[in-house]
């Protein structure tokens, strides 16, 4: 009987990979990930990191997005041909958060803004190792499951057919759909996860939101040009309903505060526009 390995097992000899051309940094992170129990090995380059993909597996990498020579978008795409199931985070400084988002909306399983919390690192690794581990095991069982009914004997045809149809069944069931992570609208990105909107300019901002100012902002992102009433916004946004006074009394503080955190000038706002007696839209251009 084959025995697939539990998220224990597979997390405690999981080896990473760290990337990233400074030196102390690259070293700290070998250092703290090490003593969490990680085998860990370092790479100063992208070059580098390429070639001990060639020799090496390992479960995770974290990569620095921002590297002289080859930079973290190449080494991230050439290191998915090699090693499909890879997971990666990307480490990246305010000023190319844009491309870190586009990284995750492609390649990489998350990122970590720098200056960063060795906590919230360690919690992201975690989190993206059980995922990968999850993943793993759940292509193990359905091999399993393939071979198994492979075996059987053709005179029991019908019943192994049944057997089929149920497990077609239980592997083509899917998760509830769940909000996308991303939304772009004019000048904005916004990242629900982490609670972040980057706002395109030069330099372009990364601007902190809270739950609310998020879910909020999500709900015009996702409806753009299109007038919302408050309890409507209220309905989408928070899962509940509210009269329209009760509504407006909640949104219009987080409408207040999004406009002096996003427009240029909240008192002449350009992108959260206000209808009088019906509500609020997002022009985005």
């Amino acid at each position: 009987m084959v025995e697939v390995p539990g998220p224990q097992e597979t997390l405690s000899r999981a080896r990473l990979l760290v990337v990233d051309d400074e030196a102390n940094l690259r070293a700290g992170l070998r250092d703290l990930l090490s003593l969490m129990g990680y085998q860990v090995e370092e790479a100063a380059s992208g070059y580098e990191a390429l070639e001990l993909l060639e020799i090496q597996h390992y479960d995770l990498m974290v990569l620095d997005i921002r590297m002289p020579g080859m930079d973290g978008i190449e080494v991230m795409h050439r290191a998915r041909q090699m090693h499909p199931d890879l997971s990666i985070i990307v480490l990246t400084a305010h000023a190319s958060l844009e491309s870190a988002i586009a990284a995750v909306k492609t390649d990489a399983v998350d990122y970590m803004l720098k200056p960063f919390n060795i906590d919230d690192l360690a919690t992201t690794i975690s989190q993206a190792l059980e995922e990968r581990a999850e993943t793993l095991r759940h292509q193990q069982l359905l091999s399993l499951i393939g071979s198994a009914l492979n075996t059987l004997d053709q005179s029991k045809g019908s019943a192994s057919a049944g057997f089929l149809s149920a497990a077609s069944t239980s592997s083509s069931l899917t998760p509830p759909t769940h909000r996308e992570r991303f939304l772009h609208a004019g000048p904005m990105t916004l990242d629900r996860h982490k609670r972040l909107v980057v706002m395109q300019g030069d330099p372009p901002r990364t601007i902190e939101l809270t739950d609310g100012e998020t879910a909020i902002l999500a709900v015009l992102m996702e409806h753009p040009n299109e007038v919302l009433s408050c309890s409507k916004m209220v309905h989408v946004a928070m899962g509940y309903d509210l009269d329209e006074q009760e509504a407006q009394n909640q949104v219009r503080l987080y409408v207040f505060r999004l406009r002096r955190k996003i427009e240029v000038d909240a008192s002449d706002p350009l992108l959260i526009r206000t209808v009088r007696g019906r509500g609020y839209f997002l022009a985005p251009s």
